[in-house]
This record gives structure tokens, sequence and C-alpha cells, in this order.
């Protein structure tokens, strides 16, 4: 069957309730299939809060405009069943009780904040769609055995701050950093109706989660160039990135030959193509990036004395991250003695790879595949606070795709055909872990 009948025979099953998900769930009661029409008019109403005139939202994290969208969301969780508190990280969490005692919560949510002048799907999507699973299945009067938890986690574009509170990870010595919002962490924790002094008390143990799903969409075109629908997330790649230093020698541009120069830009350029070069043609999907760079002393008639840049690596493996490094560390070693330059390498920010777990991805791969949808097991190339989540519990994330792969943009986009399909999968989803031990 083409990918156009599957999607096709998904629109017709979506109606079934669970006689078509009878292979994910089976044995459950019917449950309607989601709202599109609510899940669409709930991202448009968050756009009140930070919306731009381009089109996109500027709703950064710990934002007024952040703070004010969480009144309205609260509203949808109460709507949908869930009792709601906002916890000491700031995160807001609406909970409904489940039928067996003693069973560990499903978690399942997002993130409503976003980039400086960003898009309107990336986090919100699967904010709304986990308050629609929720919604769907207290319409449908369904039974659920184990606790469900929607989670809207505190700061994620900023770093993860919320879900990182709830892992463990988050250090005091960061209350004080300014955010894009001009807050503190600290002061836009207790705006957001957290208490900085109480941090330990979000913090939960490894294993006391059942499962985590968070529904996003791609940020990348690999779904739409496939034509395919959902993507299972194999795991969330690891991120490391280093503060580079190339110190030269700054002389006069005009007095100076070309042979007796210590130029540190001309050897930032060619750090910057060794990058290139080395992670392009060396086996595998990782990615390596120099995004920023700085020359001194800046004058357009002096020879650059010393150049500043970034460098980040991306890989779901963290030995090819120190391997690719390493070989960087070689070739600049090349570069200074050709430049008569010397680099050095500071350690700026570490993400750990996060594997998703091999049996929640078979929950949604069947999930999808039962609701008549193709389906591409892949990495994230983005970091998500499901990142964070998969220490204390199995974790999983679904994809839907984003049209031009665009993303932080206001240019984002994710059908509402492609939106629906993935709260269904994730409804299905929940409801086969539900089943559970």
């Amino acid at each position: 069957m083409d990918a156009i009948t599957r999607r096709q025979l998904g629109r017709m099953t979506m109606g079934l309730g669970a006689a078509a998900w009878s292979t994910v769930a089976p044995a459950r009661a019917a449950t309607p299939p989601v709202d599109s029409a609510r899940l669409m008019a709930r991202l448009d109403a968050l756009r009140q809060f930070g919306g731009t005139a381009a089109g996109g939202t500027h709703r950064v994290g710990y934002s007024d405009e952040d703070v004010a969208s969480r009144a309205l969301v609260t509203t949808w969780m109460r709507d949908a069943g869930l009792t709601t508190t906002t916890d000491a990280a700031g995160n807001l969490i609406g909970r409904r009780e489940g039928t067996t005692p003693g069973l560990r919560p499903i978690v399942f949510g997002s993130h409503t904040d976003s980039v400086p002048d960003g898009g309107n799907y990336d986090g919100p999507v699967g904010v709304v769609a986990a308050i629609e699973v929720a919604h769907v299945l207290r319409e449908a009067k369904a039974a659920v055995r184990h606790p469900l938890e929607v989670a809207v986690w505190a700061n994620e574009e900023g770093g993860l701050f919320g879900s990182r509170a709830v892992s463990g990870q988050f250090t005091a010595a960061e209350l004080g950093a300014r955010t894009h919002s001009g807050r503190t962490v600290a002061e836009g924790i207790r705006a957001l109706g957290g208490d900085p002094e109480r941090l330990s008390e979000v913090r939960r143990a490894p294993g006391s989660v059942a499962a985590y799903l968070e529904l996003h969409i791609e940020q990348g075109g690999v779904l739409e160039a496939a034509g395919l629908d959902i993507g299972v997330v194999e795991g969330i790649v690891g991120i490391h990135q280093w503060d580079v230093t190339i110190t030269g020698f700054a002389n006069h541009a005009g007095t100076t030959p070309m042979d007796r120069r210590q130029d540190a830009m001309l050897a930032a350029a060619r750090f910057i193509d060794a990058v290139h070069r080395i992670v392009t043609t060396t086996p595998g999907r990782q990615v390596g990036t120099v995004g920023r760079l700085t020359a001194l002393p800046g004058a357009p008639n002096v020879i650059p004395g010393k150049v500043t840049c970034s460098l980040e690596l991306r890989d779901l493996d963290t030995a090819v991250i120190a391997r690719l490094f390493e070989q960087l560390r070689a070739e600049t070693a090349r570069i200074a003695d050709a430049t008569r330059t010397t680099f050095s390498f500071a350690d700026l920010h570490v993400n750990e790879p996060a594997p998703s777990d091999a049996r929640v991805r078979t929950v949604i791969d069947t999930a999808a595949r039962a609701l008549g949808l193709s389906t591409r097991v892949m990495p994230s190339g983005a970091g998500h606070d499901a990142q964070a989540m998969a220490r204390l519990g199995p974790m999983g994330m679904i994809f839907i795709p984003s049209v031009g792969g665009i993303s932080h943009s206001p240019k984002e986009f994710s059908r509402p055909e492609d939106i629906a399909d993935g709260a269904a999968v994730l409804l299905a989803s929940v409801q086969s872990i539900d089943g559970w031990a």
C-alpha cells in the first residue's frame, strides 16, 4: 500500500477508536479521534502571547508573555480533567490519577516558550497534543491504570531548565544567569510561580517514571522530502561545544609582507574549512559547526592578532564526537605551524546523547502503522526536554514533518493534518504503555 493510501486509511481508522488500534491496545474502550480543529484553535490562541507582525512568536522563557500564557494553558488542562500545579522549578504539571495504586506515572508534554522571534510550532504542538490526549480520554470516559502527567517544561529554549531540574542536572550556580527575558533564572522561576530555594523538591529518582513521550515537529526536512508521516526518534544527539582562541600577532596591514605575517584570521579560515572537511569525509551522521567568529582588534587596516570562535560537534555517540575532536586538534597543530599561530580550546557546553527506549520505539511505530501512517526511525539533531527525562525512565519521541525543514523562524509550519496524525499516535502510544506493569 503506498503512502497516500495509508494516509487515507489512517483518516478512516481514526474514527473507529480503539478498534482500529487493536494491535496496540486490545480490548480497550472505544475512544474518539483527536479533534484537529481544537488542536489548531489552541495553537492559534497561544499566539496572543508574543505573536509577532512577521507571523511568528516571541515568547522567550520567563518573559511576561511566557508567564501570561500559563493561565490559558492551565484552563485547557483543567478542561481536560487534569489537576494542575506549578512545581518549584516553574514547570506546569497537569495530573490525572490512575485506577491501579502504586503504578508510576506516564509523563508526556513539551514546552511553550520560544526562541527570540521564533515560530508557532516548536514546543506548542507537543503541549496542545498532550492536553488533547487527556481531553479525548476524558470525553471517552476511558479509564487509565497509570497516573498521567502532562508537562509544560520551563525555559526549554534557554537550556532545558525545567526538565533538568526534575532530572537532577540543574545546578544552583545557574540561578544567577541572565536570560533572554531580562530576568535571571531565579527571577524567572519566581515569575512562573516556582521557588528557586526549593528546587531539590522537584528532583525525581531514576526509574520513577513509567515512560516519557514527547511529540515534536521534526525541525528538519527529512520526513517531508521522503513523503513520510511519522518519525520514530532513535535518540537525541550529544552536543559538545568549545570556545576556540587563535593567537597570532597584530601588525600593520600595509607594511607587513605576506610571508612575515602571523595572521589569526587566516588560521581561523583554515580551521573552519578543516571542520567542514573532517566532519563531511568521516562516515556517519555527525555534524560540525563554527557559528560564532570575532576578530581582534577588528580594524580593516590591521592584521588580526587574535580570533575567537565557537566549535560545536553533534552525534548520537560520544565516542564519535571525541574522535572528530582529536582529528581536528591534529589538524590545528598543522595549521598553527603553517601560520605561526597558536590554538587553545576551552569546554563551553556538553549535552550527553540520550538514546530512546527500544520498547517505546516499537510502541510508537506500531501505533503509527495501525493508523495507516508511514514511519522512519531517525535521530534528533536538536535538543529536547526528552533528553533530560530519559534519565528517569523509558523515553520516546514522535516527529511530524516540518514544511521546508524550517524551524526557529516565523516561517516554521507543520500542516494541520500532520499535527492531528502526531496527536493520534501519541494517544495510541499512551494507551499502549498504560497496559505495561
